[in-house]
């Protein structure tokens, strides 16, 4: 069984500070991303989580005046390099919101958009399939994909929209705090299926939920006022930090 301490770096963030305006939101941040590993990314609100991670896929180019700087490596390429389309970054770097966010289109229609916008070659049906089914998906929905995706409860919602971006066969997703508005016995179905993806993907996860990240990851990054202040095992982190801060937020003295 291969160790953490042998897999590559698919994503390496090489001091990167990000502002909206004057405001520094990123502070000079750096850490790698392992491949097939789960990641979470924790800290009070306004730390800057969410940009952070918005920046890896380049969501934040839709902000009026963000600025960037340092470097973010996908597999040794700079996805902020000159030349470098950033559809083609969200097509490998797929992301998952806070709040399920179907299409008003048919289950079958929401996760057959991506690829066939794209124009991805092969067999779209068979893409749909694959992705519902690795959604843990499949099952609820099979005899119903012309119904509206509208239809379906929060929590398969949530899961539609995975497979919506498991579709795009990414090297990377990103989830942005996917169980907030969810129940718990949807969270917890969320929770399974990371377990399982993480065989195929790379996961980074934004949480306010420090018992979560303690149970989904394998790394975390705990970040105050835009600084990363740990980085680390996510049991060391959690059980032996080694900074106090760290010991007070995940604790709960504060945040």
């Amino acid at each position: 069984m291969e160790t953490n301490e042998q897999k590559s770096t698919v994503l390496d963030i090489q001091n990167v500070s990000i502002s909206y305006g004057s405001e520094l939101a990123v502070r000079n941040v750096s850490m790698p991303i392992l491949e097939k590993t789960i990641t979470a990314i924790i800290g009070p609100s306004g730390c800057g989580k969410s940009t952070l991670l918005r920046s890896l896929n380049r969501m934040n180019d839709f902000i009026e005046n963000v600025e960037q700087s340092g470097n973010i490596m996908l597999s040794g390429q700079d996805l902020y390099e000159s030349g470098v389309d950033p559809v083609e970054v969200r097509l490998r770097i797929g992301m998952v919101f806070q709040k399920p966010n179907p299409f008003p289109k048919s289950i079958f229609r929401n996760v057959a958009w991506g690829p066939t916008i794209n124009g991805l070659s092969g067999d779209i049906e068979e893409r749909v399939v694959t992705a519902l089914q690795q959604a843990a998906l499949w099952d609820e929905v099979k005899d119903r994909l012309q119904d509206s995706a509208l239809n379906l409860s929060g929590g398969q919602q949530q899961r539609l929209c995975i497979a919506r971006a498991l579709a795009m066969k990414p090297e990377v997703i990103l989830m942005d705090e996917p169980c907030s508005a969810l129940d718990p016995v949807s969270t917890s179905r969320i929770e399974d299926l990371l377990f399982e993806l993480k065989r195929e993907y790379t996961i980074v996860i934004v949480t306010h939920n420090m018992q979560q990240a303690a149970r989904v990851s394998e790394y975390t990054a705990f970040l105050e006022n835009g600084v990363l202040v740990e980085f680390g095992d996510t049991d060391q982190v959690f059980t032996r930090p080694e900074n106090q801060r760290t010991e007070e937020y995940v604790t709960g003295r504060f945040g």
